[in-house]
């Protein structure tokens, strides 16, 4: 199905496929917004939602590092498809520093501040990328007077 460009005012548009690219940003910043899983409080509502997905084996610590990475896998993939009709790959690239900073933050110096850090970049870089361009029409003195429709 081709993607559909809706006109908006002001000379932006929008796709309809773009809020589903973003949605693929949602799995990976739900991951790493996950603490490592020492907060006696929080077990129940992780124990919650993982096993009423059937995903109980994932609670432990042992898999956290290997699925954070697999849903920053596809939230950067999900800013290099299409890239050259969007915003090029400098979001991509962008996004590719925020998951490495998450990471590493997270898994290798236990750093809050990096965490939080690539979490606020992974986002911002999310609506970078699904921001709207702005299409501006240059008007040539030979198409003045014609009609164009």
């Amino acid at each position: 199905m081709p993607n559909r460009r809706e006109s908006r005012p002001g000379g932006h548009y929008v796709t309809s496929s773009t809020w589903k690219h973003t949605l693929l940003m949602v799995p990976a910043v739900g991951a790493s917004l996950l603490p490592k899983l020492i907060c006696p409080m929080c077990w129940p509502v992780y124990a919650g939602i993982v096993s009423s997905m059937g995903l109980g084996f994932l609670i432990g610590t042992a898999y956290l590092l290997p699925v954070t990475a697999v849903f920053l896998v596809v939230s950067t993939g999900a800013l290099a498809f299409r890239a050259r009709q969007r915003r090029g790959y400098a979001p991509f690239w962008t996004g590719s520093v925020a998951a490495i900073v998450l990471l590493v933050g997270k898994f290798r110096f236990d750093s809050v501040v990096a965490t939080y850090a690539g979490i606020v970049l992974l986002v911002a870089v999310s609506i970078w990328n699904i921001w709207p361009r702005r299409v501006i029409q240059v008007i040539r003195p030979s198409d003045v007077g014609r009609r164009t429709n």
